[in-house]
């Protein structure tokens, strides 16, 4: 049989010197099932294949001296083996490549492998990455979307829907037990749908334009790749990369999508990260709204949120064993996105999330009207009164942490409310935002994270997730207050 593919030179003496330790029969139980050459069974013991390994370990006589020839080799490179031999396979395949093309094709090969080498290279890639973060999301996204859509859709609602409803729920329902559950200040549909329409779709929309952009674009694999370093420091490979920034947009969406992470060590991690530190777009789109007006807000909010994401990152990473499987992906060409799949992809992610939050939100609305039929509302709004107290917050804020608890985002527009009427200052606006971004998942990413991890694991992060959420809000009231920083 041909061997087309030249290894480096310690992986060439490492197969070589397997070769000669393997039985002439091939033993191997997966030997007998597939047709594999002893140089096809060497490569896999290099890489330590799980079933070779374990069938090896069982059936080959000369075990003991294969592991030493693979512990022996590794020490010899730089890399792990499995990443030497995926790169000797991924130069020979752009040789072939390169060996079938004309000159037209070769000349858009050469651009294609710049464009790629710029996307995923440090020094160029995160200026890369800056500026979609600039554009793509703070302006689009957060000036756009959520500043001058949620004004426009917001005060149409206030000055013609909701008066309306008002009217037409008083004139149809003669019990004002009844007339709160649907109008007035937590009706179904003066707030439930109110926050849905007004504040969330013009958020959610716009943030899952830019991602679908992005997707179609094959940029994000390049994304991956290039944070893939940055992410190992936190226990997760590039891989996890895909999720997190599908948490941007909707956390509960993106704790499913951690089932594509390869061990079970990273999908703890990733799903415990995206349930304490990443915020939903429509959560996230409300703050930057917020804080946009606030340069120094916005950038203390995010810096206190990044420095948590890779601070409690790399301590949950040292917690699990080590375990962080080698990150490969398959890298697509980098297109002009088209405007069709853009379109689709957009509205096939929309229609999922509204099929799931505007139950929740209409659910969250009869709740509080039955929380303020009981008492039940009011009870636990007092109980919480302390703690806004303690983060230097008005106890006018109570209740957006209650709305926090059925939707991220409804509590984010809890916030958007308490600000249109001048309720907070700056400070107490930098500080309300970390805590609603660090605050309980909502039910539905909860229901999930139960279904994935189990719910010791669930309660676990939920028991971790309640005191420090208040006591990062503490901590900061207190510095920005003894430093009399007034942002």
């Amino acid at each position: 049989m041909s061997q087309p593919i030249t290894y480096p030179q310690p992986i060439e003496t490492a197969i070589a010197q397997i070769e000669a330790l393997l039985n002439h029969q091939h033993e191997l139980a997966l030997a007998q099932l597939y047709p594999l050459s002893p140089r096809s069974l060497a490569l896999l013991l290099l890489q330590r294949d799980q079933d070779m390994w374990d069938h090896a370990r069982r059936h080959e006589a000369e075990f003991a001296a294969i592991e030493t020839v693979v512990t022996t080799t590794q020490q010899t490179l730089a890399e792990p083996v499995s990443v030497s031999i995926a790169q000797a396979r991924h130069q020979f395949a752009q040789t072939l490549e390169l060996e079938g093309l004309d000159s037209e094709q070769m000349v858009n090969q050469v651009w294609s492998d710049r464009l790629h080498h710029i996307t995923v290279h440090p020094m160029t890639g995160f200026p890369i990455l800056l500026a979609i973060l600039y554009f793509g999301i703070y302006k689009f996204v957060g000036e756009f979307g959520a500043g001058t859509m949620v004004d426009a859709i917001e005060s149409f609602f206030e000055a013609n829907i909701n008066p309306w409803v008002n009217g037409i729920v008083v004139a149809i329902v003669p019990w004002p037990v009844l007339q709160n559950l649907f109008a007035n200040d937590y009706g179904i549909i003066t707030l439930g749908l109110r926050y849905a329409i007004a504040i969330v779709l013009p958020v959610v929309s716009t943030y899952f334009l830019v991602f679908s952009f992005l997707e179609d674009s094959g940029y994000l694999p390049r994304l991956s790749l290039m944070l893939d370093q940055l992410f190992k420091a936190i226990g997760l490979s590039g891989r996890a990369v895909i999720p997190m920034v599908l948490g941007l947009g909707c956390d509960t969406m993106a704790t499913m999508v951690t089932r594509t992470l390869e061990t079970q060590r990273e999908r703890i991690l990733a799903t415990f990260l995206l349930a304490l530190v990443v915020p939903c777009a429509a959560q996230w789109g409300v703050i930057l709204g917020l804080l946009a007006q606030r340069p120094a807000a916005l950038a203390l909010w995010a810096s206190v949120i990044l420095g948590i994401f890779f601070l409690v990152g790399g301590l949950a990473s040292r917690i699990f064993p080590n375990d962080t499987s080698s990150f490969y992906m398959d890298i697509p060409p980098l297109r002009l996105p088209h405007l069709r799949n853009i379109l689709t992809k957009t509205y096939m992610r929309m229609q999922w999330y509204f099929w799931e939050i505007i139950p929740l939100f209409i659910w969250a609305s009869v709740f509080i009207w039955i929380g303020q039929l009981t008492g039940l509302f009011d009870w636990i709004i007092q109980r919480l009164e302390p703690m806004t107290t303690w983060l230097g917050l008005p106890t006018s804020t109570a209740p957006i942490f209650l709305y926090g608890f059925f939707r991220r985002d409804y509590g984010a527009a809890g916030l958007f409310d308490l600000q249109q009427g001048n309720s907070l200052t700056g400070n107490q606006l930098v500080v309300a935002a970390v805590v609603l971004t660090l605050f309980l998942p909502c039910i539905a990413q909860l229901q999930i994270l139960i279904k994935e991890q189990g719910y010791k694991m669930a309660i676990a992060m939920v028991a971790f997730i309640i005191p420090f959420s208040f006591g990062v809000g503490i901590l900061l009231n207190s510095v920005l207050n003894l430093l009399h920083i007034v942002v």
